[in-house]
């Protein structure tokens, strides 16, 4: 069977392009070795969410009282609390099959590899193969949690995000190995469960990509809430013989040995391009990423890549972009380039991070004049009636032209308000065009404005 588009892997960067090349008359069909909506609906941003959401409730309820109510016999159930997450994941993975059936898009169920002249083996899972081909044939197979040579994973006792979403039973202590947003969100849910985590972070601060404030209000919040942090410090190995773990932590002040039920693993990705045919075919890697153009076209004509497997930021947000804008080249649509410097990054502990553009030492670098604003939430009525004051929007402006650089948030609620950002900086808006943005209050989103205020030192609320 031949196909116009044909598409490994359903992710958000595979079930999103599916349905858009749909949408422009494409005969389209996508390939699937496990669940359709991949890592991010199954085992990743979606199952999270629920967790955290989870968290949020139970805490909320732990402090019932500073809201002026009274509960009692507060507890959880961590199984249930589990079986959520899971259900949420299944429904919406439904939800995606919903969409492929109604946008006419075929299912093919295995695991594919590439050939040459754009053709595809998809290998079923009773071993019987099928050749299909396409006119053009593109590659959306995600990444996998990454693995240290001194940090193996057994599944059981040193473990991955997939495994961290599904134990049978609550640890009553775990150590948390990297603090990206996989590390911290598992941390933060974890720790609100009640149980007893210490993160371990190579890089001098926790959520290392983030302006250097955030961080250091992160690393407050997370001490605040109980979790110890380790910065500076890397797992060296781990023993996994007794009933429990032993991890060798190497510090600045010499070597500490850690003990724990677990050691969650959460360095990284691991791109899944092994054995789908690469080399076969011809196409580029670097650095286990493979090498496309702005229209994400590889170097052998009719093959594309897509998402965690290309060099570009491994989000889903950018994976469904990168897909779109794929398609839309290929059917002959004006369509712009993807701008990577306007890729808002988003985590969703407690408190939340949400960030677009470059951070305060990055536009240092890069030569800029700034001009720097900063509004704590703790000034925030809506934030402080919500009980949720710990926080801040931090807004950097070049000073020279008003161009809107970068925006740093952290706190309740501001992976929803980003998008201001976002969406500000796409239009080219000048810091004074935000400042005479009427914005509704009280609300969280008017920080943003009041941290452009103090900017260029018009703040009222400070």
């Amino acid at each position: 069977m031949k196909y116009d588009v044909l598409i490994i892997g359903s992710g958000p960067g595979g079930y999103v392009t599916a349905i858009r090349a749909s949408q422009l008359g494409f005969k389209v069909a996508v390939v699937e070795k496990e669940n359709l909506g991949g890592i991010c609906l199954n085992w990743g941003c979606i199952p999270t969410k629920a967790l955290l959401k989870s968290a949020q409730v139970y805490d909320y309820l732990k402090h019932v009282d500073a809201y002026g109510l009274k509960a009692e016999a507060i507890d959880k159930d961590f199984e249930a609390v589990i079986k959520r997450s899971r259900g949420v994941a299944e429904g919406m993975s439904k939800g995606v099959q919903f969409l492929m059936k109604k946008n006419k898009i075929d299912i093919i169920d295995g695991f594919g590899k590439i050939k040459p002249g754009k053709k595809v083996d998809v290998t079923a899972a009773d071993g019987t193969v099928t050749e299909y081909s396409a006119n053009n044939i593109i590659i959306a197979t995600g990444a996998r949690s990454r693995q240290l040579p001194n940090l193996p994973q057994d599944g059981k006792k040193v473990i991955g995000y997939r495994e961290a979403m599904s134990l049978p039973t609550q640890p009553k202590s775990m150590i948390v190995v990297g603090s990206g947003a996989i590390g911290v969100e598992f941390a933060h849910f974890y720790n609100s469960m009640g149980t007893d985590v210490t993160v371990v972070e190579f890089m001098p601060n926790i959520v290392p990509v983030e302006d250097k404030d955030v961080s250091k209000q992160m690393e407050r919040s997370f001490k605040k809430a109980g979790i110890k942090v380790m910065t500076n410090s890397s797992v060296e190995s781990v023993d996994t013989s007794g009933d429990g773990v032993k991890a060798t932590v190497k510090t600045k002040k010499g070597e500490q040995i850690l003990e724990a039920d677990i050691v969650l693993s959460a360095v990284g990705i691991k791109t899944n391009i092994e054995n789908i045919g690469l080399e076969d075919v011809g196409i580029i890697t670097d650095r286990d990423k493979i090498l496309v153009n702005d229209w994400y076209q590889t170097n052998i004509p009719g093959y594309y890549a897509i998402g965690d497997v290309t060099p570009g930021p491994a989000l889903a947000h950018v994976a469904s972009a990168e897909g779109i804008t794929c398609v839309e080249k290929l059917a002959g649509v004006h369509t712009e380039a993807i701008d990577y410097g306007n890729i808002p990054g988003c985590t969703y502990a407690t408190p939340e991070i949400a960030s677009v553009g470059l951070t305060e030492e990055k536009a240092k670098e890069a030569g800029y004049e700034l001009k720097v604003g900063k509004f704590p939430f703790s000034a925030s009525g809506k934030a402080k009636a919500a009980g949720t004051p710990d926080g801040f929007v931090k807004v950097i402006f070049d000073a020279k032209y008003g161009e809107w650089l970068g925006c740093h948030m952290i706190g309740a609620g501001v992976t929803d308000m980003i998008a201001e950002a976002v969406l500000g900086r796409k239009l080219e808006t000048t810091g004074h065009e935000v400042l005479k943005a009427i914005h509704p209050h009280p609300t969280m989103s008017e920080a943003v404005m009041e941290a452009v205020a103090d900017a260029y030192d018009e703040v009222i609320h400070l």
